[in-house]
């Protein structure tokens, strides 16, 4: 049985890769990880788990043969517990699920669960290993200091700075909750400051022809192209922007392969431009970033490859 990990309000992704596996006969189960709280039941020892889910579906850790984990959301907190009690709730539930997918380490995942962790969690790592591995990357600051970002402008950003949360993109394909964004220039600079409140990712702004969603899936590719030369961020783009199909540069494919390698994940969604310059540039990768809009725009078949992914893995483990 495989194992996906995704939330309340998932669609379209989840539903094709679940049909896929009844195509093959493969037995699933799907975990809402915003609902591993008050309304599911779960028991964990040192043999594993029993879990039976908000809808009456059962299941025990010894049925899982492989995992995708697909998304994890904030656990839902229930609107009757006093808010007293909401931050120990909150943290007991989360340990809770911690133990229950760390007690699953040992069949297949796409992504390993410590290895995706760490990787989604640092930006700055990332942008180091993309550069070991021959990619162009933006100079980077990641800074809360007023002093040194307007140093860093000064020198680095040709009078046009990107600033960037580090937290978490989008949740749906719709575009919900997005990160923020924000471009930076001489005019807005006297309101840094600010910033000790929130340090916040600092780059150049680059001139580019368009820029790439990437989904990376254990040495193949699936590249959308979008058209927005204008906005910071195709996600808080307004206009008529649609993706293409793009080919990437062999060398290209080749430093993203070693990269993911190192990183030691099997799929990612990775965000690049083309620069004016001519250059291809790597911003980052998110290991549950989104890629619906490709399959279902473009017609790649990324649930399904997730699918045989993770089937030929539990057969040759």
């Amino acid at each position: 049985m495989i194992l996906c990990i995704t939330h309340s309000r998932d669609f379209y992704n989840i539903d094709i890769f679940f049909k896929y596996l009844q195509s093959r006969n493969i037995p699933y189960f799907r975990l809402n990880s915003d609902r591993l709280n008050n309304s599911q039941q779960i028991s964990i020892s040192e043999d594993g788990f029993e879990l039976t889910d908000e809808f009456g579906n059962a299941m025990k850790s010894k049925e899982i043969t492989a995992v995708w984990h697909r998304k994890s959301w904030q656990i839902d907190i229930p609107e009757e517990l006093d808010d007293a009690y909401s931050k120990i709730f909150l943290k007991e539930y989360s340990t809770l699920r911690y133990n229950l997918f760390t007690a699953l380490e040992h069949v297949p995942w796409i992504n390993p669960f410590e290895q995706e962790n760490k990787i989604d969690g640092n930006k700055m790592l990332q942008l180091k290993m993309a550069k070991q591995n021959g990619l162009t990357v933006p100079k980077t600051l990641f800074s809360n200091d007023a002093d040194k970002i307007t140093a860093f402008f000064h020198a680095c950003c040709n009078g046009k700075m990107v600033a960037k949360l580090h937290g978490v993109l989008s949740k749906s394909m719709g575009g919900e909750d997005l990160l923020s964004t924000n471009i930076i220039e001489e005019d807005s600079l006297g309101d840094i400051a600010d910033i000790a409140y929130c340090p916040m990712i600092l780059q150049p702004y680059i001139e580019k022809e368009y820029e790439l969603r990437i989904v990376y899936l254990a040495g193949e590719f699936f590249t959308g192209k979008i058209n927005n030369s204008e906005n910071a961020d195709w996600r808080i783009a307004q206009g008529n922007y649609f993706w293409s199909a793009y080919q990437l540069p062999e060398n290209i494919t080749t430093n993203l392969s070693a990269m993911m390698n190192e990183m030691g994940l099997y799929m990612g969604a990775i965000d690049m431009i083309r620069g004016k310059d001519g250059n291809y540039y790597f911003l980052e990768v998110n290991p549950q970033g989104e890629w619906g809009m490709l399959q279902k725009d473009l017609d790649f078949p990324i649930a399904q490859r997730i699918a045989d992914n993770l089937i030929k893995r539990m057969k040759n483990p």
